[in-house]
């Protein structure tokens, strides 16, 4: 017999403009969770934390944010600001306080941003997971563990050459050693339904936004969960330097884990945010 609290709500959309709506789903009771997907990623790349954490009595909310998956591409803001109160507008629409924010990749850009732009009033802790834009990716005089500028150009080239190939030759990398070609296409497909302009302008914001004063100044619960064979983002060079500029934050390390653990590490992960959303609430 299926339970009624388990039963996901009708999906539905968040309208932002005359131009810009947002889908979203919205499954479950309790504690709220608020997903926020990788780059060129979507909603359905979180569908196996959302129903196991579910199942353990959350309520899960995922989004797609504008110009990926089934929400629409206005054509333009695609930028921290404008993501942050994106986000904003899902959690006001919703009616959404004591919040944890689930950001993989990409998102924790748009977590950070968001808190400093709109502060914490909604939110009881965040989980970063595999971060790849915080604090700071670009090398600088002051920032010499960052990646080198000619290398985001290089691939950044290559990208605006043939995306599906710059997917598909960054693809063994991605997931742990021996993901099927099945699950690997599953998660080319949600990126090649990307805007493609919104995806090259997103690339050059990830690269190029200092997030550290802005990172040091949250004062909310984190979890940081990375892997130690992320070659899309380097434990040294986002997590670690990540954790460590937050004021309460612990960190996981996953031995073997990729940037794609949400799939290949998926109960360890789904545990590891049950038991961080359960600590924050008591």
């Amino acid at each position: 017999m299926t339970h009624p609290e388990r039963l996901p709500r009708q999906p539905g959309t968040i309208r932002i403009d005359a131009d810009t709506a947002l889908f979203y789903r919205d499954w479950g009771q309790g504690r709220p969770l608020v997903f926020l997907a990788g780059w060129t990623l979507d909603a359905g790349m979180w569908d196996y934390q959302t129903v196991p954490l579910v199942e353990a009595g959350m309520r899960c909310i995922a989004y797609d944010r504008r110009g990926h998956g089934r929400s629409t591409d206005p054509g333009r803001g695609y930028d921290y600001d404008t993501l942050a109160d994106d986000l904003e507008a899902v959690l006001d629409a919703l009616d959404l306080s004591g919040v944890t924010l689930v950001a993989h990749s990409f998102a924790s850009g748009e977590v950070v941003r968001y808190l400093s732009r709109h502060g914490a009033r909604r939110v009881a802790g965040i989980v970063l997971l595999s971060p790849a834009a915080t604090p700071y990716l670009l090398k600088t005089a002051d920032n010499p563990t960052g990646v080198d500028a000619s290398l985001f150009a290089a691939s950044l080239e290559e990208m605006r050459v043939s995306f599906p190939d710059w997917i598909a030759r960054r693809a063994e990398g991605y997931f742990s050693p021996g993901t099927s070609a099945a699950a690997i296409q599953w998660t080319a497909d949600m990126m090649l339904r990307a805007s493609f302009p919104g995806a090259v302008e997103l690339c050059r914001v990830q690269t190029s936004t200092d997030l550290r004063r802005e990172l040091a100044a949250i004062d909310v619960p984190a979890l940081i969960l990375h892997g130690d064979c992320d070659a899309s983002a380097p434990l040294e060079v986002t997590g670690r330097p990540t954790a460590a500029a937050l004021r309460h934050a612990l960190l996981k390390v996953y031995e073997g884990g990729t940037h794609g653990m949400y799939f290949n590490f998926a109960a360890r992960v789904n545990e590891d945010i049950r038991a961080f959303v359960e600590g924050l609430h008591g």
